[in-house]
């Protein structure tokens, strides 16, 4: 298997954040976390970059946005609020023990955990919602939290028989609710309950048998469309990412959806951020002013330009065709 441009290589790696040259020497190139550049580069992560500016508007209080947190708050407005910063962060391997990440962690946990009446549901008890919180939580060193283990728990027993997850009421699941399965993903596998290898068995079929893009009669352009931050939106890297995780590159089942993605390279080897958001473009415009109109207004937040190549979706995408034998 040849690896990555030497050229795209270097792109990857000099005068970019410090949360891409993470991901690239470990993800990419293989390296050590005791690696002497692995470690410089995640020194680096929160003292400069992304996730330091992140930090540099957080309200003293552990919040972003908003000083008054109730769970409406640390949720709206999308995507600059407290809950929306705290799966980027997460996702750009902030430090979990900086001061400021930690405050910010204790804050979510307070506000939407604290209260569980009957020992098992958070305050939103959505799919969605607990799943992008539970691998957040796990991401930042708060696996062990009681209320994070009750929330896998009920992610656990909320998966559908047919083995997907829904964020809305439904006997079925979508592969819009990804969510569930890459929280569990996120789970050591040492660390994963026979409940959890149960489900995670199950939610990897439940993708792989659709191919990761087949539901419904006609293919829904938005899941083709490389997007960062991804919120709780899916799309096709979204997917080969989660089930590559899980152990599955070498489905045969996944090939179309490798295909597809090699299909979107660029001469020079990277891969652009189509979109910020990816219901807003083109045919599914109308589709996403009737869920603007119900969902309540949002402000995009980006890393990256749309439609310039992206340093962090091609280091996610060359680390999934790597693991595959593709790259």
């Amino acid at each position: 298997m040849r690896g990555p441009p030497a050229k795209l290589v270097r792109w990857l790696l000099r005068g970019s954040d410090p949360s891409v040259r993470w991901r690239t020497l470990t993800g990419v190139l293989g390296r050590s976390p005791n690696d002497p550049s692995v470690r410089s580069a995640i020194r680096r992560i929160g003292r400069e970059g992304w996730v330091a500016r992140i930090l540099a508007e957080q309200l003293p209080g552990g919040s972003w946005v908003t000083s008054s947190p109730t769970p409406t708050s640390l949720y709206r407005p999308k995507y600059l609020a407290t809950n929306w910063r705290l799966i980027v962060l997460a996702e750009l391997g902030a430090p979990a023990l900086d001061p400021r990440v930690r405050r910010a962690v204790d804050l979510f946990l307070r506000t939407y955990a604290g209260a569980m009446r009957d020992g098992a549901r958070w305050v939103s008890n959505e799919a969605c919602f607990t799943g992008n919180a539970v691998r957040m939580l796990v991401t930042l060193g708060r696996l062990d939290d009681p209320r994070t283990r009750r929330a896998v728990d009920w992610l656990v027993r909320s998966q559908k028989p047919d083995g997907g997850w829904h964020c809305f009421p439904s006997r079925v699941g979508t592969l819009d609710a990804w969510e569930p399965l890459a929280a569990l993903a996120a789970i050591p596998p040492a660390a994963r309950s026979a409940a959890v290898d149960r489900a995670v068995a199950r939610g990897s079929e439940f993708f792989l048998d659709r191919g990761l893009l087949r539901e419904g009669r006609r293919s829904y352009a938005p899941w083709t469309r490389l997007h960062y931050p991804n919120h709780y939106y899916y799309d096709l890297l979204v997917g080969l990412s989660m089930l590559v995780r899980l152990g599955y590159g070498d489905d045969r089942r996944l090939r179309p959806a490798l295909d597809l993605l090699e299909s979107k390279r660029n001469p020079d080897g990277s891969w652009d951020l189509d979109a910020l958001h990816p219901d807003v473009d083109g045919e599914d415009r109308a589709n996403y002013l009737r869920n603007y109109v119900r969902g309540g207004p949002f402000y995009p937040f980006g890393l990256e330009l749309p439609g310039s190549p992206s340093r962090w979706i091609t280091t996610n995408a060359l680390e999934v065709l790597g693991a595959c034998g593709r790259r």
